[in-house]
């Protein structure tokens, strides 16, 4: 049997909340910033992968380690409010693995980022995937130190979601809209989707995809520069 995954969680006092006031906020940028520093230090790519409960953010990651593990040393940090579930699985997929659970909190902070990689051998690993809380809210406000930031959405949230969430693909780099073949049953025309990410963030890249039957995939890691 494998180790049991580690699990991160946040001491009395410790968590971030987005209602909080500006200088928590900006405690938590700096916190960031750190954290970027550090990872450059260590030369290692470190991605936020953001995204609604059940839009394939897990998956995803799972299909990049698949396609990435020969060429690089993989970690993942797993966000969530309980459980070790998507930890569990990315685990098989054959990458390094912990778990940040923030108790309530619908977000990762830096603060928590910190104390995971406190956890690592940051001079094991050249890759590292951060799978943030399932929200499309919360974890726009608080970066946590990675060169890039992707959000993935998927055609079964509907047609309207960048635009009643804004701010998450404004924040991101890169928007994954995942689980295309399923657009035509949800009634979900996919270039109108994208129109609406590209209206309220003009400079993101778009990938269209189906993480679960690969389809998209390798773009995704091309135009994250990993391929």
């Amino acid at each position: 049997m494998p180790d049991e995954i580690e699990i991160i969680m946040p001491d009395k006092g410790e968590v971030f909340d987005i209602e909080l006031e500006e200088d928590l906020l900006e405690a938590n940028r700096r916190i960031a910033e750190e954290n970027k520093q550090l990872l450059e230090k260590h030369r290692i790519r470190a991605i936020d992968v953001m995204g609604s409960v059940g839009s394939g953010k897990t998956t995803l990651i799972e299909k990049l380690i698949g396609l990435l593990k020969d060429k690089y040393r993989i970690a993942v940090f797993g966000g969530d409010v309980t459980t070790t579930i998507d930890a569990e699985r990315l685990r098989r997929s054959g990458a390094k693995t912990l778990q940040i659970n923030t108790g309530k909190e619908c977000h990762l902070d830096a603060n928590l980022v910190r104390k995971a990689l406190s956890k690592i051998d940051l001079n094991d690993i050249d890759l590292l995937f951060i799978e943030n809380v399932g929200n499309l809210i919360c974890p726009a406000e608080f970066p946590l130190g990675t060169d890039t930031r992707v959000v993935v959405i998927s055609v079964t949230e509907g047609p309207y979601t960048p635009l009643k969430h804004p701010y998450i693909f404004m924040e991101a780099d890169v928007a994954v809209i995942n689980k295309i073949d399923l657009a035509e049953a949800m009634g979900v025309d996919v270039d109108e989707l994208e129109a609406k990410i590209k209206k309220v963030s003009p400079d993101v890249v778009v990938v269209r995809a189906s993480c679960k039957t690969g389809e998209g995939v390798e773009k995704v890691a091309k135009v994250l520069g990993l391929l």
